[in-house]
């Protein structure tokens, strides 16, 4: 039995299995890149919205959404009770799913 070009198989085998596995890590980073970035679009979104409040509803979710879109993200939901904001914002669909995040801003309870 000749066993000439067994270790290439084998090699390029590991090779493989290498770049498969940095592959799948390349993608879990970038969800979690993502993820960030959508929770800092919502958290910074609502602070914007809340400190716009006093120009009107729409005033105040037209600033979040527009902090949000320079963000990379996309505003699903602005909602405003009394003083308090509600942004839901998501990113762009990842291998893992849509990463979404929720965020509330308002003055602080006394």
């Amino acid at each position: 039995m000749d066993d000439r070009g067994a270790a290439s198989v084998l090699v390029v085998a590991v090779a493989g299995v290498w770049l498969a596995l940095l592959g799948g890590a390349a993608l879990a980073g970038e969800a979690v890149v993502w993820r960030h970035r959508v929770v800092a679009a919502a958290d910074l979104a609502a602070l914007s919205a809340a400190g716009q409040l006093g120009g009107g509803v729409a005033h105040a979710c037209a600033r979040a959404g527009w902090v949000v879109e320079r963000m990379g993200g996309r505003m699903d939901a602005c909602e405003v009770d009394g003083w308090q904001v509600d942004v839901r914002v998501s990113g762009p669909p990842t291998v893992f799913g849509r990463p979404g995040a929720r965020a509330r801003a308002g003055p602080a309870e006394g």
